[in-house]
């Protein structure tokens, strides 16, 4: 550590507080919270430290660190998770959230509008859900339309009727025109909006208790028809509460926290039920990123953290579940016993009723996880490489060549001529769709015609087969090479599925079919590129596969010049031996045993008699 950053260090505070470390941009690398600031801060700097990877390439890049000092460990809760949202630090744990659920809007105004959203806005608004399907959140809201008398649409100016200047929702307008929630005075619009959050939290039990002083009020008045409003605003309510789901037999206000962690992908899930009078009310989750180097425990209470300072957090319940143990969870039931006034319970369930309901949350958060994994493969899948776009531009092809096949001949004097296939999908190789060909009905080094041959036996095994066809043939060599296979794709009447060029080595040049002049892609061009290393892949291949030709054929000649040594059994030899030249100098017992008595001693007499003769 560099001196003036140590002095710095040597005298921070022993107070509770939240530190930011800064890079030499000045750019905040990590925000976190402590109980004592100089003990947490030294503890990145010590040598006997266990940190490692992302955590490690952090503490080198620090070049500063600024802290802010709080009362308690509660309030470095609230600012750690304020500063984390407002700088997005590169090394604290992130969140991805899953905006394509709904929720309720209650907005921060005078007058409060309530309404349904799938974007979540960081306007100082409370969100309610997200409800995990789009008729339990109708539900909800048609609830409040009919008992407290809100309109709860989501009212913009494209869902405007200009030639009547109303909402498209005649519905909610006709039931509400006549008595808009707009004219009301302030104070019932403000009471009205108290008990439409209640029931956004779930305390429907609470909410029926104080409409029925409210209807008993109305009725010592003679207020009958007030009372009437407010009896059908009662019965909306409790038909709400028949149809929510029962899950705990106490009617108890408790939220359970799971979190479930997908190697693979780097990502973990954090899921929350919230059970409020002993009622299911919802569900939520968040993705986490940035998890490397963090445990379970401080994950999961990371998100806590984060979800109870957040927007999201609505009522604070009576009780907390996890399904891991918390790391350093002080400063979060501090803070939640300020929010509620009294101390919540959070515990780590081992065994009966509240631990089944852990697991629940803990198979939801696989479930979701598995489901994100499908999504970013096929997200992959689908991702298109710029280098294909930019090939397609440049050649002005008709498709995108996703899928390139490439073919290239190797010979030495024509003798034991081979062809090559590789192909690439999506710029990258797909070796267990290479193929290799032995050149049938050519003699000599004729490439021409050995290029036509291998790409018409390929062609004609698509057809014949329905396989799947490349978007692009490109054949190694220039305008002649290129001409030849046109000529035999026209025969077999296969030009229609897939396009083709030719790419000449010398200046890179890019032929294409009926066009006179080639096209000379850019050299630093990703396109140029992708091409170049699929014809480079096709040549190693051809070459791999003409040695390993040609070594076989002396190898296999040495051995059969052997009399009574046949192919098979000079294979088995070599596989055993690993080479000829083993082969020569082991000792008969080892031929004898790999070949048979008789021919191990044709074998050994043989190669002991050359010995002789040189």
């Amino acid at each position: 550590m560099e001196t003036l950053l140590q002095q710095k260090v040597d005298h921070l505070p022993q107070s509770p507080g939240v530190y930011q470390f800064k890079d030499k941009n000045n750019q905040v690398l990590y925000v976190g919270k402590a109980k004592r600031l100089r003990n947490r801060v030294r503890s990145y700097f010590r040598k006997s430290g266990d940190y490692d990877g992302r955590i490690r390439v952090m503490i080198s890049k620090i070049e500063d660190v600024e802290v802010i000092v709080t009362d308690s460990e509660a309030e470095a809760l609230i600012l750690e998770n304020n500063l984390i949202k407002k700088h997005h630090p590169r090394y604290n744990i992130m969140y991805r959230d899953d905006k394509s659920y709904p929720y309720i809007c209650l907005t921060l105004d005078e007058r409060p509008r309530v309404y349904p959203t799938r974007t979540v806005e960081r306007d100082g608004s409370k969100y309610f859900g997200p409800y995990d399907h789009v008729g339990h959140m109708r539900r909800m809201l048609e609830t409040i339309r009919k008992t407290f008398g809100l309109c709860t649409c989501a009212v913009t100016p494209k869902m405007v009727d200009r030639s009547k200047g109303v909402p498209r929702w005649h519905s909610c307008f006709e039931d509400y025109l006549q008595n808009c929630s707009g004219d009301w005075d302030i104070e019932v619009y403000q009471a009205a909006m108290e008990n439409v959050e209640r029931m956004l939290n779930g305390k429907t039990e609470e909410l029926v208790s104080r409409l029925k002083d409210e209807m008993q009020i109305a009725s010592d008045a003679l207020e009958f028809e007030q009372a009437a409003r407010i009896r059908d605003s009662i019965e909306s309510v409790l038909k709400y509460n028949r149809k929510m789901k029962m899950v705990a037999d106490k009617k108890v206000n408790r939220d359970l926290f799971a979190l479930a962690v997908d190697e693979d992908i780097k990502e973990a899930c954090g899921v929350l039920f919230k059970i409020r009078e002993g009622k299911l009310i919802g569900k939520f989750h968040r993705f986490l990123k940035n998890i490397e180097d963090s445990t379970k425990g401080e994950m999961l209470q990371s998100f806590m953290e984060d979800y109870y300072t957040g927007q999201f957090a609505g009522a604070i319940p009576d009780e907390v579940y996890v399904s891991h143990e918390l790391p350093d969870p002080d400063p979060l039931v501090e803070y939640l016993w300020q929010q509620l006034g009294r101390k919540v319970p959070l515990h780590e369930p081992k065994i009966g009723e509240k631990k089944q309901f852990i697991n629940m949350a803990l198979s939801n958060a696989r479930l979701i996880l598995g489901e994100r994994k499908l999504e970013k493969e096929q997200a992959k899948r689908e991702r298109i490489p710029q280098a294909v776009k930019d090939l397609k531009e440049f050649l002005h092809l008709q498709r995108l060549p996703r899928r390139i096949e490439c073919f290239d001949i190797s010979n030495i004097q024509g003798s034991d001529q081979v062809g090559s296939m590789v192909t690439f999908v999506d710029a990258k190789p797909k070796k267990s769709e290479y193929k290799k060909f032995h050149i049938k009905t050519v003699k000599g080094a004729d490439d021409y015609a050995s290029m036509q041959e291998v790409v018409e036996r390929r062609c004609r095994h698509v057809m014949r087969e329905g396989l799947q066809g490349p978007d692009l043939i490109v054949i190694d060599g220039g305008k002649g090479q290129l001409n030849a296979v046109l000529n035999v794709l026209e025969e077999i009447n296969y030009k229609k599925h897939s396009e083709i060029i030719g790419l000449a080595k010398r200046l890179e040049e890019v032929f294409l079919p009926g066009k006179q002049n080639p096209v000379m892609i850019p050299k630093t061009s990703p396109a140029l590129k992708l091409l170049q290393r699929v014809r480079d892949e096709a040549h190693r291949f051809a070459i791999t596969f003409h040695k390993k030709k040609r070594s076989g054929r002396t190898i296999q000649t040495e051995l059969t010049k052997i009399n009574g040594v046949g192919d098979k059994t000079a294979s088995v030899l070599l596989k055993e031996f690993g080479s000829v030249k083993k082969i020569a100098s082991a000792e008969l017992s080892e031929l004898q045993k790999v070949s048979g008595p008789k021919t191990g001693q044709l074998i050994f007499n043989y190669f002991r008699d050359s010995e002789k003769e040189s």
